[in-house]
């Protein structure tokens, strides 16, 4: 296929979009910054082969370190010539070309960060190869911001891509009111990076000239709304509205209908280009958008905080200092400091070139590794009241099925369950989905709703995971009317101040926490909890543990 844009019969293609949008990023690699595409399959593989006949490419490999991302010294030579020998790194190498990133969904924040200040200098071009399964994984937001393009083939066939070179073509700048255009499409789907509407103004030009024109039209717009702030949305255009003739305006002073005629050309034209990218959101997430799940901001919810580490988990750069406590010598990253300055030491020491290596202690370096912290979930579980039995049977589904989940996300779940006079840990933090199914299978019901004791119980339990260097996280599953306070007595108004404090004690922690409203209708009660606590609120009036399930799988991952 050639690089001419897609008829209006396939322009919602996503193949034919990726084509479309190669042959606009070739136009001027650096200024485009670069393209994302997702999903592993042989049509990325011949669209990267295609932009690779254009443009100078090269591959990053998956674990590069800096010597090879940015050049250094080079120690084997340094140490047989006597004297520094510089090498030259990928981003030198790749100088105005592109750079292939595979796995970019496993990137870690430091080689993003040196990515994107190259992205920042235009000294290179980026083809970020995502192969991540689910929806809370992807490259690094540093990256997607500055690349115009996000291409998904995941479901794409096989096709060859024959990519035109048309760099030599050129058009006019964009009219203000083509620039109000992209803007106002932006706001429409919920699009406020600036750094999105330059590169959708870059794509209609790119566009235009492709398509042979000096002046780009309402097509060229369609087609850099589509491709690049589409990919983007975080919301669903509103619908346009109509008003009755009857309630039109009264012209402003001095205005003559061919100003009324232009308003309403530009107001068209804006529908319409909306309309377009809208049509282009994918299915996926058109139905996030649609449940108000909006898309993915951080990682997901299966493991817990990163934290630094001195002896395992994913190696990170060295870093000045002792090897003691515990640090771990870095060997090469000693040596590549230490080498740089042995002619300036041997001159100090009166030394001949042939004397040993003269190390100092600022030489010294230690490794560092950062791993993630477990994720411990505890469900407090209100098992009081008539309705007692169908909670708990949501409950225990729930907790079996984030248990099966354990061994994937590595997370672990406890429950607590309070009612007439005390809040118990029926299950401590584990993996283990017997031991959850031995624990649950006589979990009682009834009683009053000791809801402080409750929180206390969930709070203290956090504290404790939290000082083990694991990740906890609070789910509250209630209806929020307490009537046992944190004494064990009755009485509806203090056990509601005792419920306020539990829940303020939990948000000064800084505990990430979820309300599941469990009653029969979504209560106030429930609302004013979550608010005090500073966690999510989901009313869930008539949940099973699969719908329970997900509901909470999908608020951890937003």
């Amino acid at each position: 296929m050639t690089g001419e844009p897609a008829p209006d019969s396939l322009q919602s293609d996503p193949l034919h979009d990726a084509i479309l949008a190669a042959q606009l990023f070739i136009q001027n690699p650096l200024n485009f910054g670069g393209m994302v595409l997702r999903g592993s399959s042989p049509a990325r593989d011949a669209l990267v082969a295609a932009i690779a006949a254009n443009i100078p490419t090269r591959r990053l490999p998956t674990h590069v370190d800096d010597e090879r991302l940015l050049g250094g010294i080079d120690i084997a030579a340094s140490l047989a010539a006597g004297r520094p020998v510089e090498t030259s790194g990928l981003l030198t190498e790749a100088q105005g070309g592109v750079l292939v990133v595979p796995m970019a969904e496993r990137m870690g924040e430091a080689l993003a960060g040196r990515l994107a200040q190259a992205l920042d200098d235009k000294r290179v071009a980026l083809i970020l190869l995502d192969d991540a399964r689910e929806a809370d994984e992807g490259a690094p937001l540093a990256l997607l911001e500055r690349l115009a393009f996000q291409c998904d083939l995941t479901h794409s066939r096989a096709h060859e891509a024959e990519l035109q070179d048309a760099r030599t073509c050129d058009t006019a700048p964009l009219s203000n009111d083509a620039l109000s255009t992209i803007a106002s499409t932006g706001a429409a789907l919920g699009v406020h990076s600036v750094r999105a509407l330059i590169h959708a103004s870059e794509a209609a030009r790119a566009h235009a000239a492709i398509s042979g024109r000096d002046t780009p039209e309402r097509a060229d717009l369609e087609a850099a709304a589509r491709l690049v702030l589409a990919p983007r949305a975080t919301q669903l255009p509103p619908p346009p509205e109509e008003p009755e003739a009857d309630d039109a305006p009264p012209p402003e002073p001095g205005e003559t209908p061919q100003d009324n005629d232009q308003q309403s050309a530009d107001q068209k034209l804006e529908d319409k280009v909306v309309e377009a990218a809208a049509a282009a959101i994918p299915a996926d997430l058109l139905e996030q958008l649609a449940k108000g799940l909006a898309p993915r901001q951080a990682g997901g919810s299966g493991s817990g905080q990163k934290r630094k580490s001195g002896l395992r988990g994913k190696p990170l750069g060295a870093r000045p200092g002792m090897p003691r406590g515990g640090a771990r010598l870095a060997m090469i990253d000693t040596l590549r400091a230490a080498v740089p300055w042995q002619g300036v030491r041997r001159r100090e020491a009166g030394a001949g070139q042939d004397a040993p290596l003269i190390m100092r202690k600022d030489d010294l370096r230690v490794r560092r590794f950062e791993e993630k912290a477990a994720r411990v979930t505890i469900f407090a579980v209100d098992a009081s009241g008539s309705a007692a039995a169908a909670r708990l049977a949501e409950a225990k589904g729930a907790v079996e099925m984030m248990l099966a989940q354990a061994y994937v996300t590595r997370s672990e779940v406890a429950l607590i369950a309070f009612r007439g006079e005390v809040a118990e840990m029926l299950l401590p933090p584990t993996r283990s989905l017997t031991r959850a199914r031995r624990a649950l299978a006589e979990l009682p019901g009834g009683g009053g709703t000791p809801l402080a004791m409750g929180l206390h119980a969930a709070r203290e339990l956090a504290a404790s995971v939290r000082s083990k260097g694991r990740t906890p996280s609070v789910i509250v599953l209630t209806d929020g009317r307490a009537n046992i306070d944190a004494a064990g007595q009755p009485g509806r108004k203090q056990a509601g101040e005792d419920t306020k404090a539990a829940a303020k004690a939990i948000a000064r922690e800084g505990v990430d926490a979820l309300v599941v409203d469990i009653s029969a209708r979504a209560s106030r009660e429930g609302a004013v909890l979550a608010d005090a606590m500073n966690a999510r609120y989901l009313a869930l009036p008539r949940a099973d543990a699969k719908t329970l399930h997900a509901a909470i799988s999908a608020r951890e991952s937003v």
